[in-house]
C-alpha cells in the first residue's frame, strides 16, 4: 500500500511538473496561476485535504517570505535610485571614452551592461543601455545584434547579486540564506566581469573586421569621424527630458547625486557585511532614499506607485513559487520523484547529474522559462543528486551559474522582447546570433566557478 502511494506521488508530482513546465512554455498560464492551482489540484487528487494545505502553503510560504520582502524593497529603492540619474553619469563617461573605436566601444559596452544590471532588473538594463549606446553602434555601423549580444552576457555576469531573480529563486528553493548563498559567487562574478571585457575585446575586433569588409566591398562608406560627445550631450538631454516629463520632481541639487550614491553604498554594505537582513537593509534605504530625494509626500508616494507594479509583480510570482514549493516538499512528491529517478538512472551518472543540467542550462533556455527552471526542474535536480552525496550547495551553483548567463537571449524572459523592441531587430536573428556565444561563455564560467571551489563533481 504504502508501495502504492509512493508510486502515485510520483506520477502524479510529475504530472504537476510537466504541466505547470508546458503551459509556462507555451505561455497559456501566467506563473501564478499554474504555479498556485495545478499544485493544488494535484494534492487533492492524491487525497490531500485542506487542513494539508494550509500546512503546505504556510511552510512553502515561510521558506519563500524573506525574499518577497527584499524583493519588493530593492526594486523600489533602485527604481529611485534610477530615477535620481545616479547612474547616468556613468554611461556618459563611457560613451565618451570610447572615442569611436569598435573594439574600445564593445569593451565598454561589456562594463555599462554590468554595471546598468546593478539593480537586478532586466527591463532597467535594456532601458538604460540600449538607447545609450545604439546611436554609437549606428553610428560605427556595428550590429544591433552584437549590442545586444555583449549587454545580454554582462548583465547576467551582475544578475547573480542576490536581489536578482535567478538568485532569490535559488534561495527560495534550498530555503537558504540569500547573502550566505552569495558570498562564494563574488570572486566568479569578478573574474567573469574582467572575462567579459575580454571576450567583447574578441567580439569587437570580429565586429572590425566584419566592416572593413563591408567598406572594401562598397556596402557602405568608411565612418572613422564619429561626434562622440554630441551622443552624450543626446544622452544626457533625453535623460533629463525623462526626469522633468515625470509627475514626480525629485530635490535637485548638484550634490544629491553623491548623497544618494553614498546612500546605495552603506545599504549594499549593510546587507553584505550582515549587518542587517537585506529585507530590512533595502527598507531602511527606500524610507531614507524617498523624504532626501523627494520632500513632497504625494512625490514620494507617486514614486512608490511607479515602482510597485513591478516590485509586486515578483513578490506575488514568488508567493506562487511558495505553494508550488510547499505541497512538492512537504506532500513527499518531490522525495519520490528523486527516488525514482536514482532508480532508472545509471550509477555513473547521477554523481554528475548537476553539472549535466548546468552545461545545458542554456539550452533550457529556451525549452522552459526561468520559473519553470528554478521552481521545477532545480528541485528535481537537487534531490536526486542528493542521494548520490552531492551537496545541495553544489548543485545549486551548478545549475545557477549554467542557466544564468543564457537568461537575455530566452524568449520567455519579458526583458528581452524590451530589448527587442528598444533596438528593432528580430528574436529569432537575436538568438541565432547570440545562443552559441552566450552558451560557451556559460560552460567557460561553469569551469571557471568548478576550478574556484564554488561547486564540486
Amino acid at each position: 500500500m504504502e508501495q502504492d502511494f509512493s508510486i502515485a506521488l510520483t506520477v502524479v508530482g510529475l504530472v504537476i511538473i510537466f504541466t505547470i513546465v508546458g503551459l509556462l512554455i507555451w505561455g497559456k498560464v501566467s506563473p501564478i496561476v499554474g504555479m498556485t492551482l495545478i499544485p493544488v489540484l494535484g494534492a487533492l487528487v492524491l487525497g490531500f485535504g485542506f487542513e494539508e494545505l494550509r500546512e503546505f502553503f504556510a511552510s512553502g510560504a515561510d521558506q519563500v517570505m524573506d525574499v518577497v520582502i527584499m524583493f519588493i524593497f530593492a526594486i523600489i529603492f533602485f527604481g529611485i535610485m534610477q530615477d535620481s540619474g545616479l547612474f547616468n553619469p556613468l554611461v556618459r563617461g563611457m560613451i565618451l571614452l570610447t572615442k569611436g573605436n569598435v573594439v574600445i566601444v564593445a569593451m565598454g559596452t561589456a562594463v555599462v551592461g554590468t554595471f546598468a544590471h546593478l539593480d537586478g532588473a532586466g527591463a532597467t538594463t535594456f532601458l538604460l543601455t540600449i538607447p545609450a549606446l545604439l546611436p554609437l553602434y549606428k553610428e560605427l555601423n556595428m550590429s544591433k545584434y552584437l549590442l545586444l549580444l555583449i549587454v545580454s552576457f554582462s548583465a547576467a555576469i551582475m544578475n547573480m547579486v542576490p536581489w536578482g531573480g535567478p538568485m532569490a529563486r535559488t534561495a527560495s528553493v534550498l530555503d537558504a540564506n540569500l547573502i550566505q548563498l552569495w558570498y562564494p559567487l563574488i570572486p566568479l562574478q569578478i573574474v567573469g566581469f574582467i572575462l567579459a571585457i575580454g571576450f567583447a575585446a574578441l567580439l569587437g575586433i570580429r565586429e572590425k573586421k566584419r566592416i572593413a569588409k563591408r567598406v572594401g566591398n562598397g556596402e557602405i562608406e568608411g565612418n572613422d569621424r564619429v561626434d562622440i560627445r554630441s551622443i552624450a550631450d543626446d544622452f544626457s538631454r533625453r535623460k533629463a527630458e525623462e526626469a522633468e516629463a515625470a509627475e514626480e520632481k525629485p530635490f535637485r541639487h548638484p550634490a544629491m547625486i553623491w548623497v544618494n550614491f553614498a546612500l546605495t553604498i552603506a545599504v549594499v554594505s549593510l546587507m553584505l557585511f550582515d549587518i542587517v537582513p537585506p529585507e530590512f537593509a533595502f527598507m531602511l534605504g527606500v524610507a531614507i532614499a524617498l523624504p532626501i530625494n523627494y520632500p513632497n509626500v504625494s512625490d514620494q508616494m507617486g514614486r512608490v506607485r511607479a515602482h510597485a507594479p513591478a516590485a509586486l509583480m515578483m513578490a506575488a510570482v514568488i508567493l506562487a513559487a511558495g505553494v508550488f514549493l510547499g505541497v512538492m516538499n512537504e506532500s513527499g512528491m518531490l522525495d519520490s520523484i528523486a527516488l525514482a529517478m536514482v532508480s532508472i538512472l545509471p550509477a555513473a551518472v547521477g554523481p554528475f547529474l548537476h553539472v549535466i543540467v548546468g552545461v545545458l542550462g542554456v539550452p533550457m533556455d529556451l525549452l522552459t522559462s526561468t520559473d519553470a527552471y528554478y521552481f521545477a526542474i532545480m528541485p528535481i535536480v537537487e534531490s536526486t543528486a542528493a542521494e548520490f552525496g552531492v551537496s545541495s550547495a553544489s548543485t545549486a551553483y551548478a545549475l545557477l551559474i549554467g542557466n544564468v548567463i543564457g537568461t537575455f537571449v530566452s524568449p520567455f524572459a519579458p526583458a528581452v522582447w524590451l530589448a527587442i523592441g528598444l533596438s528593432g531587430a528580430n528574436m529569432g536573428q537575436h538568438i541565432k546570433y547570440s545562443f552559441f556565444w552566450i552558451w560557451g561563455f556559460s560552460i567557460v564560467m561553469l569551469v571557471i566557478a568548478y576550478f574556484m571551489g564554488i561547486f564540486s563533481i
